[in-house]
Parts: C-alpha cells; sequence; structure tokens
C-alpha cells in the first residue's frame, strides 16, 4: 500500500510540474533554420543511423531536442554531440523535468495516428480517458482487463494499444508468437471480443491482414514504454505497471481538477 502511495505522489507531482517548461531562447529558436536542420539531419543518419524526425530548441543553450525514430535524444547544433537522458531546470522554484514534459507532449502528438486504430472499451458515462500499451501474455494486463466493468462504471474508458513484450521477431528473424496473436486480435471482425477471450486464456486462432500492432510497439518504444501495462494519461504522463480502478480514479479526478 505504501509502494502504491509513494508512486501515486510522484505521478501527481510529475503532472503538477507539466506547465513549467522553461522558456526556450529565441535567439536559439532563430538559429535553427531548415538549412541547419537538413545538415543536423543528414549528418546523424550518416555517422550513426539516427533517423530524426523532428528537431526544436532544447533547455540547454547550443543544444537542440531530437524527436528521433530510437527516442529522444539531445544534440549540440553542429552534431558534434550527442546525449540521451533527463534534462532537469532546477534555477526556478520547482525542479522541472524538461524531458519528461517534452515526451509528454510526444506522446499526446503521436497517439493521435493510431485514433481509428485502437481497441476500445468505451464508458457509458465517460469522464475519462487513458491509453493502455497491452500484451495477451501479461498477468497484469489480463487482471486490469477483468476489471474493464470496473473501469467503466467509474467513467473511465479504456483504449489499447498493442505491445507484444516478445517483440516482432523471434531470435530467429521470424514474427514472434506474441506479434502472431495481437496481429491476429486486431484482425478480427469484432477486436474487443477477441481480445477479452484472449485474456481470458482461450488460444488465438491466426488471422493476417495490414494491422497497427507493429507500428503500435515502436511508437511505444519511442515513448518511454518498455513493459505492459503502460498507461498513458491524457496529459502524456506515463505509469507503468497495474493501477486499480479506484486507484486510477483518484489519479484522473487530481489531474482533472489542476487541469
Amino acid at each position: 500500500m505504501f509502494k502504491n502511495f509513494t508512486l501515486t505522489v510522484i505521478l501527481l507531482s510529475q503532472f503538477f510540474a507539466i506547465n513549467a517548461i522553461a522558456k526556450e531562447d529565441s535567439s536559439e529558436k532563430d538559429a535553427l533554420t531548415p538549412a541547419i536542420k537538413a545538415q543536423l539531419t543528414e549528418k546523424l543518419a550518416t555517422k550513426i543511423g539516427l533517423k530524426v524526425k523532428t528537431i526544436k530548441a532544447s533547455p540547454i543553450p547550443s543544444f537542440v531536442e531530437l524527436y528521433t525514430e530510437q527516442g529522444l535524444f539531445y544534440a549540440s547544433v553542429d552534431g558534434n554531440y550527442l546525449m540521451q537522458g533527463s534534462i532537469y531546470g532546477i534555477g526556478g522554484k520547482e525542479v522541472v523535468n524538461h524531458t519528461e514534459d517534452s515526451m509528454a507532449l510526444m506522446r499526446i502528438e503521436g497517439i493521435k495516428q493510431f485514433k481509428d486504430d485502437m481497441i476500445v472499451y468505451p464508458a457509458k458515462d465517460e469522464k475519462h480517458v487513458i491509453t493502455v500499451f497491452t500484451d495477451i501474455t501479461c498477468g497484469y494486463c489480463r487482471k486490469m482487463h477483468k476489471q474493464m466493468d470496473e473501469f467503466n462504471d467509474k467513467g473511465i474508458t479504456v483504449r489499447y494499444l498493442a505491445y507484444p513484450r516478445s517483440g516482432i521477431f523471434d531470435r530467429a528473424g521470424k514474427l514472434s508468437d506474441g506479434f502472431k496473436d495481437l496481429r491476429s486480435i486486431w484482425c478480427h471482425e469484432d477486436p474487443s471480443v477477441a481480445m477479452t477471450k484472449a485474456k481470458l486464456g482461450s488460444s488465438v486462432a491466426e488471422r493476417i491482414c495490414e494491422s497497427p500492432v507493429e507500428a503500435e510497439f515502436n511508437f511505444g518504444r519511442q515513448i518511454g514504454v518498455n513493459s505492459t501495462p503502460a498507461i498513458i494519461f491524457p496529459n502524456g504522463m506515463l505509469a507503468p505497471g497495474y493501477r486499480a480502478p479506484e486507484a486510477l480514479l483518484k489519479i484522473l479526478e487530481s489531474m482533472a481538477a489542476e487541469s
């Protein structure tokens, strides 16, 4: 109980700091011309194979923030230095995790590309929406799913994204069983029913189609998901692990009260 309480406090403290992002220096923004961004993107791709999606100014002078297919990085404008990790702002009254703030925005924006590809369990009287990376082989994912009616009764809509814990490919380079099972569920004519049956222990009949499973898995890795269940809250904050319906509701209500 103490462990859950402590984690809840940490999650809420992160949320309260979400809007405390330091102002970026305008000269740094002006320095990021399209030509410089193109040069930096090409250099990182050529040197280390890092595929950059977006570049913007970072809280650190002369460094930029990179959103890549491999996650969030920071680089010097000339591309000679690269680092990955959390940047904390300690110059103000509160300590601010700038990296988590940026990741939260990436999660919010990134989720939009899957809005039509999620398996959704809607609440009749919807008050909150969470997005959960899930896998049918995960014990706590199954526990959470068995309580779906409780989540829905509390006004919480649950949206699933796929995250096969075994990865997309096995050691032999073939598609993993975990991936194929989730693909079959997403390819089912009624994915929500197929998901429920699978999480209750039923075998999954193989189905093949153009599914979003691989893209959702890759997106999860980019935004910090490394286990299931992983919950993304409306403000983009990521919470790994299972949450009981009542505990989750308290977190959501606190977030809503502060928004």
